[in-house]
């Protein structure tokens, strides 16, 4: 099954759209390009919502092009630029919508509230206008949210029509300040936070529903509904309910989903922990019925914002979580001439080797678990008040933590789990009794509130406060973690940029592994400790807050492999990675075995280097070199290591693949 490309494209509502059309599948027929999404009146063309005659242009925009493009053996899908509106940018709202309010009374010049009637109306009645051309997906734009409209801080969703749908709920009248107070208030969660949740859960839903029925009635059945997302931290602060917003969306059960996963813009190559584990998490949440088309996108739209190498890794990542298509930002969104830029030609043909080789269904992941819960914020406890940001939590410093050591990881359940941070308080207490029974890896954070929660006789050890970095402690601040037992026996971490740790006094049956150190070398706490409780089961404590923090470095992954295996218990099952920095793992089931994807997220070449828990047998190798027809190398066995007889360069791909 090939790779399959989906192309956004912007097109000029300008006499000459029929010319830019034929052009654009020209361009298309000599790049491999499956599928067109026009673009209409975005950014620099961005007047405003349109309406009357703006959107006259932008209609007959598209339906010349949809014919020629058509008649050119291309999909065709449309992405009107706005929903709600992304940021107001010097514009303003010409057609009596409804502003979005922001948490500190910020109202939007050019961003409207989707609880607006006006603003509904308009939205259904332009949707259902282009839908009877037939488009393949009408794509709903990731501003279709709450957060992240600027100038807004934080977002929208406090404008009077919401505030009025809450004090329905409440049953007393509600102000902007008293909710902001309230669901942001530190200590055990006020219950006005999931009932504003509720309010912006319902409202979106009912929008979706609305432009869903009118796009299936206006097209025939033809069209279905797509839409982009953004990071599930900050959605799960909006409460947004995953399987309720796409049954909201899909008709016969048919949408798609565009999940945002890759940065805008050049950035490291240990980046692609993030992308790979956006993928994963966002692939639990989505419903199976849903086709999955990522956004490979680059920010401000030229060649100049993101290398094309960058692009193909990413490319590569999307194509390994089981894609169903690639969805390209590749040109300066203001061109207009699909021709004049024949190097994203050539990269999209040379990429497309490789994305073959691998393209195929989604398959299950396997690795460390990394807990998901769609309602986390609503559980968060913060610590200051005031700020919205405070309630988005997530794995994804946890996985970025495992990804970027070597450790593969899956968003579904598995033998051993990491919960770091405040999701400690997303879960029950069988759940939290049920992890605590198997392989359980716990921050400072996670372990002071289990502790908290009545399962400290579990966790091998006291943690006696979480001290910030400000606080006066004695006999000093923390600053190096030294080990004390394994093959580093006496080296030293730093644990110096740490914003808070967990003073941890272990109990006399764990072991510890590492211990916290002042400046001057005087012990301030255990480091890391590991521990089998009465229940069977395995935990591993850090002391450590922010592991994003954590400079990674050679013993540092000893101590994380190790403890990986401590947790794995007498049925290791687990492939670990060494052979260089940042070597990025992605473990699937095939057919008939096992397959390892490694990316190199260093500027350095890398001989990776596979640890397997039993005899590794007979491997098969593939480079993936960026940009270039893969290869097959060899592979060695020595015992329960794999070895390639080749580097894999800065963002390449190792595959291997054994029974």
């Amino acid at each position: 099954m090939p790779a399959r490309y989906h192309l956004r494209f912007q097109l000029h509502p300008t006499p000459d759209a029929a010319e830019r059309a034929a052009e654009l599948a020209s361009f298309c027929r000599e790049s491999g390009v499956d599928e067109v999404v026009l673009l209409l009146g975005a950014e620099e063309l961005y007047t405003g919502h349109p309406a009357g005659e703006a959107e006259d242009r932008l209609y007959d925009t598209a339906a010349t092009a949809v014919t020629i493009l058509r008649e050119a053996g291309l999909d065709v899908s449309l992405n009107p630029w706005v929903t709600a509106g992304h940021a107001d940018r010097g514009r303003a709202d010409r057609l009596g919508f409804t502003p979005m309010v922001g948490p500190d009374g910020t109202v939007a010049t050019a961003q409207a509230s989707l609880a607006c009637p006006r603003f509904r109306a308009w939205i259904t009645a332009h949707y259902t206008r282009f839908a009877d051309l037939g488009f393949r997906v009408l794509w709903l734009e990731d501003d279709f949210r709450y957060h992240n409209h600027a100038p807004l801080p934080w977002g929208g969703g406090f404008e009077p029509l919401m505030l009025e749908c809450l004090a329905a709920l409440v049953g007393e009248p509600v102000t902007r300040e008293r909710v902001v107070a309230a669901v942001t208030a530190p200590g055990a969660p006020h219950p006005w936070r999931a009932l504003l949740q509720q309010v912006w859960r319902t409202v979106q839903l009912e929008v979706a529903g609305e432009v869903a029925a009118a796009v299936a009635k206006a097209s025939g059945g033809r069209s279905q509904l797509g839409l982009m997302s953004s990071e599930p931290g900050v959605h799960s602060v909006e409460g947004r309910d995953w399987l309720a917003l796409f049954d909201a969306l899909a008709v016969d059960r048919q949408a798609a989903h565009r999940p945002h996963f890759a940065r805008y813009g050049d950035a490291p190559g240990r980046e692609l922990s993030f992308s790979v584990w956006m993928l994963e998490v966002q692939r639990a949440l989505r419903p199976a019925y849903v086709r999955s088309e990522p956004e490979i996108e680059n920010w401000p739209h030229t060649a100049w914002s993101k290398s094309d190498t960058q692009t193909w890794s990413e490319l590569v990542a999307a194509q390994l979580a089981g894609s169903d298509a690639m969805f390209l930002n590749v040109h300066p969104m203001q061109s207009g001439r699909a021709q004049r830029f024949p190097r994203v030609a050539e990269l999209l043909r040379r990429s497309r080797p490789a994305l073959d080789l691998i393209a195929g269904p989604a398959r299950r992941t396997f690795g460390v678990a990394l807990p998901v819960r769609q309602d986390a914020a609503a559980h968060v406890r913060t610590r200051r008040g005031g700020d919205l940001a405070e309630l988005a939590v997530d794995p994804g410093p946890a996985a970025d933590f495992l990804l970027r050591y070597g450790v593969p990881v899956t968003a579904e359940d598995a033998p051993v789990r990491v919960l770091f941070g405040q999701l400690a308080w997303a879960y029950g207490d069988n759940e939290l009794r049920r992890m605590l029974a198997g392989g359980l890896l716990l921050d400072g954070t996670a372990a002071y509130i289990l502790r908290a929660r009545g399962f400290g006789d579990l966790l091998g050890v006291t943690v006696e406060d979480v001290v910030e970095r400000e606080s006066p402690c004695e006999p000093g601040p923390y600053a190096l973690e030294r080990v004390l037992s394994g093959d580093g026996v006496g080296a030293y971490l730093s644990v110096n940029v740490q914003s808070a740790l967990a003073r941890l006094r272990p109990a006399a049956e764990a072991e510890t592994w590492t211990e916290i150190l002042t400046p001057d070398h005087r012990v301030w706490g255990a480091g890391r400790c590991v521990f089998t409780n009465e229940l069977g089961g395995r935990v591993g404590v850090l002391a450590a807050t922010g592991v994003e923090l954590l400079p990674c470095d050679d013993d540092g992954q000893r101590l994380l492999h190790a403890m990986v295996r401590y947790l794995e218990g007498d049925m290791p099952t687990l492939p670990l990675v060494t052979g260089g920095p940042h070597l990025i793992p992605h473990l699937t089931r095939t057919e008939d075995g096992w397959r390892l994807a490694v990316a190199n997220g260093s500027d350095d070449p890398a001989r990776p280097q596979v640890h397997l828990p039993g005899d590794a047998g007979r491997a098969e190798a593939t480079l993936l070199r960026p940009l270039a027809d893969p290869e097959a190398v060899a592979a060695t066995s020595s015992g329960r290591t794999v070895e390639v007889d080749r580097n894999l360069p800065h963002r390449g791909w190792l595959l291997l693949d054994w029974r």
